[in-house]
């Protein structure tokens, strides 16, 4: 079962700084700073009570004063006094996927940069595309237009490795296959939608290694995430792993929210109609063990049918539907220098386990 108590808040940072003198993080010598330096070297940035904040533009693991959090509050006390209309929520609902291609055909695949910094926080990809690893099945759920499953290509040695490349937008998944990157024997782009009662085209259920999953779950209504959630338990094998990265609870982007954006608690609508939620780390844990939805503090989507997810999400068995194996929050605190600004990103990051059979090994 998933633990009753509230994960302890887990970061992502090495255990102290490197003694050397002016390490690159801390350097202002063009030869010699962060720029120059490998760029899978980050995170390590922190901000002691001698240092002066703006001294750079940006520091590592900073949490929000108290003084802070209650102004973050306020501001988000502003947006529930203002939310969004009762027509424009049931338009943005009803038809998210219209909203995504519109972003798609306005941003090319020039607009994004590739994330390249995904194997060192997910080790499995690097497992995956080694030499002589075995047939693998990576999925990526929220492609989009290719920026993270063309760059694990590009490292990839591991002949045998298949990128399955899905997204709900059909805009999205044109770029990827016009992209002069796009090769039929090694990926595949499909449309799908991750909360859907379908599988993607070309996968069995329990023929996924891995599931790559950045900035998607985000955009999902909240009642979509138990169906969400049973799709990825259903196609992968025991023992498979999803790779999660997404917003988290007070994150600049959330406290910025202009009025007529606020939907629900910790859900909005960007300023081009595609849609956002914020998470906490203890929710992400009921989320992805199956607590939440086995409590019943949870309220599936208009539509979905209980008996169609019959051997897929058996609420009969007990938690967890994944293991949540790692669930950290990774801070960030962003300077301007120029206008003496503090600016709090928030990230939830995780690793989650679809359990293998007991006894098997």
């Amino acid at each position: 079962m998933a633990p009753s108590n509230p994960p302890t808040e887990e970061i992502f940072a090495p255990t102290g700084i490197a003694l050397e003198q002016t390490p690159p993080h801390r350097s202002h010598d063009p030869s010699n700073n962060l720029k120059r330096s490998d760029p899978f070297q980050f995170g390590s940035r922190y901000l002691l009570p001698e240092d002066n904040p703006f001294e750079f533009n940006a520091w590592d693991h900073v949490e929000p004063s108290a003084e802070d959090l209650v102004r973050f509050e306020s501001q988000i006390e502003a947006q529930r006094a203002a939310p969004v209309s009762a027509f424009d929520r049931n338009r943005f609902n009803t038809e998210p996927e219209k909203w995504w291609n519109k972003f798609y055909a306005n941003n090319t695949s020039n607009f994004f940069k590739d994330r390249k910094w995904l194997q060192q926080e997910f080790p499995v990809l690097k497992e995956v595309t080694q030499k002589d690893s075995g047939k693998k099945v990576l999925l990526e759920v929220g492609a989009g237009a290719g920026n993270t499953c063309f760059p694990i290509l590009r490292g990839n040695e591991n002949e045998d490795l298949m990128v399955y490349a899905c997204d709900f937008s059909r805009k999205a998944i044109d770029l990827i296959r016009e992209s002069e990157a796009f090769e039929e024997k090694d990926i595949r782009a499909e449309v799908w939608d991750v909360a859907s009662l379908d599988l993607p085209p070309g996968l069995q259920a329990g023929s996924v290694d891995v599931v790559l999953m950045v900035f998607v779950f985000s955009a999902l209504h909240p009642a979509q995430w138990k169906q969400a959630v049973s799709n990825l338990w259903r196609l992968l094998k025991p023992g498979g792993e999803v790779c999660f990265r997404d917003y988290g609870r007070g994150d600049l982007a959330q406290v910025r929210m202009k009025k007529g954006r606020w939907m629900e608690e910790n859900f909005y609508i960007r300023g081009d109609g595609t849609r956002v939620y914020f998470f906490s780390q203890v929710e992400l844990q009921d989320i992805w063990s199956g607590e939440m939805f086995q409590s019943g503090r949870y309220h599936q989507a208009d539509g979905d049918h209980e008996d169609e997810l019959a051997g897929i999400t058996d609420t009969s068995k007990p938690a967890p539907w994944f293991n949540v194996t790692s669930l950290g929050v990774d801070r960030r605190l962003l300077i301007n220098r120029h206008k003496q600004l503090k600016m709090y990103r928030c990230w939830m990051q995780g690793r989650f386990l679809k359990p293998r059979p007991t006894g098997h090994v």
